[in-house]
């Protein structure tokens, strides 16, 4: 029973991160493509809070609950598949933090040209383009990860 509520964590940890993933992605660039600040600044915002309230909890359980199934099933860390999710998971926080940060900025910078009565200015725009060429890095980590757990590969001996 241990195992199987350990296993539904560690796989529901996974859908939240790439759900929420998906959706702030999504959100996100249909807020951008609007170029309506006032569209931007709530969503940014919401955006925001999803990243800290999900992402971020969903992110510190994965490694906590994968260990405790390696532990359950006796799958050892030497494991080629293991070694390259652990890889994976640090290139995805390298590019998810600064989106984070990015985020809160993009936030920032909308809620100030809504305050002037101005548009999105062009320290937005560049972030915008930074914040989405991130997202391919990190997502495509993530996804790769999930594949690696389903599969189980020997990558190299």
């Amino acid at each position: 029973m241990t195992y199987l509520i350990l296993k539904y964590l560690h796989v529901l940890g996974a859908v939240v991160i790439l759900g929420t993933g998906a959706g702030i992605a999504f959100f996100m660039l249909m807020a951008d493509r609007s170029r309506d600040a006032a569209f931007v600044a709530r969503t940014a915002g919401v955006v925001v809070i999803a990243d800290l309230i999900f992402t971020a909890t969903a992110v510190a359980a994965q490694p906590v609950t994968g260990w405790l199934l390696l532990r359950q099933t006796g799958v050892s860390l030497s494991e080629s598949w293991v070694i390259a999710s652990l890889a994976l998971f640090v290139v995805a926080g390298v590019f998810w933090l600064p989106v984070v940060w990015m985020q809160i900025r993009m936030r920032d910078l909308a809620r100030t040209a809504v305050a002037a009565g101005a548009p999105l200015p062009g320290a937005y725009h560049r972030l915008f383009r930074l914040w989405f060429a991130f997202g391919f890095p990190g997502f495509g980590a993530v996804m790769l990860i999930v594949w690696l757990m389903i599969a189980r590969p020997a990558l190299w001996r």
